[in-house]
């Protein structure tokens, strides 16, 4: 770089408000760092005033492209030391244990055996050391697993490995995996299992939840296991408590709902069967959230024993089921969109589910055969909503009066 027309301050100055947003690179770091050097000495850098010392570095930085960080290293490098040149100290990085060798011989291993999991392709190397005397294993007999699958990851790996296999979605032909769409329309279920938990080896009650998404009309039952011997007879029972038609039934992908049983019963009752989608966490959580918000909150978190099924899923059916549609308010959304097209939902509106159920339009037509409006209207008003709770509290309390009363012990014969 040749600026020996600039011989002082002002010139640097006039220089800088001449070229106002040009930027000029060297040809090389070395030649950079020599003519830095060389500029500091020719203007006397160290002893200049602060607001000097601004414009020469201003000029160092405009004609070298470097950072101001980068100029201010470079210029106390230079007070340090006198000298400014390339500080390149050696590099340190890890021994390497594993050569490209070695990740040719792993990827012919897997070639030849068809890929095993990582503890028994250890094991084929051990044994062809050991047991065999072949050389080339020496290093990889004592390969951890877990590098063993770092090498597999590489690009030499994979440039020779003939078998890369991902994991495979299980495919099962029951239900539509699809969010369902009501249309404002009821009869669209959710369904959901809750688990009261295991102790000392033994099961806990089951809850089964479901609940429309229009309405949220919800029914409840309890059952002993998931199996088909307990879960379908429940099943028949709750859909039949629903007052609309039911026209889909969705749930997560837990085979107690998707199987063939579940299918054919639901074909029976020509109700769509769907499922949640992969990585679409939204698509069941009207159900979640019941879960925590009815179930847990009515029966907590303690185990309650398999054998108490029963009395759980009477109680459930007697009082819980009827408080819940007819006698506890829920939190409807009512959705607005800005000019940008953005939906946002808004909860103002808090109706129980029957009364939900009577603003739709035209909702007499949804009824199931049998069950008509005075029928529901009779059972909305026979009782209050504090006089209900206070009845529905109290069978509750009693219910668990009964499964934490201390079970009798059984005299063992003499």
């Amino acid at each position: 770089m040749d600026d020996s027309s600039i011989t002082d301050i002002a010139g640097i100055k006039r220089f800088l408000k001449g070229t106002a947003g040009l930027k000029l690179k060297g040809i090389a770091q070395q030649e950079k760092y020599g003519w830095i050097g060389e500029t500091l000495d020719r203007f006397a850098y160290f002893e200049l005033r602060k607001k000097d010392k601004n414009a020469v570095k201003e000029y160092l930085k405009r004609m070298t492209g470097f950072s101001d960080a980068q100029i201010t290293r470079l210029i106390r490098r230079k007070r340090n030391y006198g000298d400014i040149g390339l500080c390149r100290g050696p590099r340190r990085c890890f021994a390497r244990t594993y050569t490209h060798v070695d990740i040719e011989l792993l990827a012919e291993t897997d070639n030849l055996h068809e890929r095993l999991s990582g503890p028994a392709t250890r094991k084929l190397f051990q044994r062809a050391y050991e047991v065999f005397g072949d050389a080339r294993f020496e290093r990889l007999k004592d390969i951890s697993v877990a590098h063993l699958y770092n090498l597999r990851a590489s690009k030499p790996y994979k440039l020779r490995c003939l078998i890369i296999s991902k994991t495979r979605p299980v495919k099962v032909n029951i239900g539509i995996r699809r969010k369902p769409q009501p249309r404002g329309q009821p009869g669209y279920l959710r369904v959901d299992t809750v688990h009261q938990g295991d102790r000392d080896k033994e099961k806990g009650v089951y809850h089964i939840n479901i609940i429309d998404e229009v309405t949220q009309w919800e029914i409840i039952g309890a059952v002993e296991g998931i199996s088909e011997q307990f879960l379908l007879p429940l099943l028949n029972i709750l859909l039949a408590l629903f007052p609309f038609e039911i026209l889909g039934f969705h749930s997560d992908n837990g085979s107690e709902y998707i199987n063939d049983r579940v299918a054919i019963l639901l074909n029976k009752l020509l109700i769509e069967q769907t499922k949640s989608r992969s990585r679409r966490t939204n698509d069941n959580a009207l159900v979640e959230g019941k879960n925590g918000s009815i179930i847990r909150k009515q029966m907590g978190y303690a185990h309650i024993p398999c054998r108490y099924a029963g009395q759980v899923n009477a109680f459930y059916l007697d009082y819980l089921n009827e408080y819940l549609n007819f006698h506890r308010p829920c939190s409807f959304a009512t959705t607005t969109v800005d000019a940008r097209g953005k939906e946002k939902k808004v909860y103002k509106t808090w109706q129980t589910p029957y009364e939900r159920l009577l603003s739709l339009d035209k909702w007499e037509r949804h009824l199931k055969p049998g069950v008509t409006a005075q029928n529901l209207a009779a059972i909305a008003l026979r009782r209050s909503d504090y006089d209900y709770a206070r009845i529905m509290r109290q069978a509750r309390n009693k219910l668990f009066a009964m499964i934490c009363r201390p079970q009798s012990k059984i005299a063992k014969p003499s």
